[in-house]
């Protein structure tokens, strides 16, 4: 059985579709395609499909991935990235398709861009002068208080045309997972940041050492 990795972008009207619908629509994809996939054995027979890291709906990514299993010894990569994305619904591109060099827990951090009116400034300029970041993180055993100061010390922009850009570097993963929204809904409530008004588009999944993870 060998294992492959769809590599996919997530941008536009596709970053409103949920995990679930996601996973429908990769399952009806693949199907079109035609490329031979394993299906899990039992009453009611699925794809096996396993995705990485996924995100929260609203924001964009350019490196998304998923895991199928295949009984083929040799998969011709390129003629499956091909097929997959002629079938691909709006806003979701299958960038490539390889074989994989690191399980999904290897991956530690995860960047994003953020791109905000120049408006915005004033709130960022508001958080740099904070001491401290406080907010209470949703885990499986409850809440778990989190200054996101430690992570987010300084958040350095740069205008761009009619905008600002920002770059964060989260950590990531079922262990340590701090996401962009955590940051934006602590900046709506405390220095009157719109999060409607900032787009967030993830651009790399990282391994402990910040290399990329592949």
């Amino acid at each position: 059985m060998t294992t492959v990795r769809i590599w996919f972008t997530k941008t536009g009207e596709a970053s409103y579709i949920s995990l679930l619908d996601l996973q429908r629509v990769m399952q009806r994809s693949i199907k079109r395609s035609g490329i031979p996939v394993w299906y899990t054995m039992g009453f009611n027979p699925h794809i096996y499909m396993t995705f990485a890291n996924p995100l929260p709906l609203g924001q964009e990514s350019l490196v998304e991935s998923v895991d199928v299993k295949t009984e083929l010894e040799k998969v011709p990569l390129e003629d499956w990235r091909q097929a997959l994305d002629r079938v691909m619904p709006l806003g979701i591109k299958v960038t490539r398709v390889t074989l994989p060099k690191y399980k999904a827990e290897k991956i530690c951090f995860a960047r994003y861009q953020l791109r905000m009116p120049l408006s915005a400034q004033a709130s960022v300029d508001a958080y740099n002068q904070l001491e401290s970041a406080v907010i209470q993180k949703k885990t499986k055993r409850g809440h778990k208080e989190i200054d996101l100061k430690q992570a987010l010390p300084r958040i350095e922009t740069e205008q761009k045309e009619n905008e600002l850009q920002a770059e964060l570097l989260l950590t990531a993963g079922e262990g340590n997972n701090l996401n962009p929204s955590l940051w934006l809904n602590f900046m709506q409530e405390h220095c009157g940041l719109n999060p409607t008004d900032v787009s967030v588009l993830r651009t790399a999944l990282l391994l402990e050492d910040q290399t990329d993870f592949r």
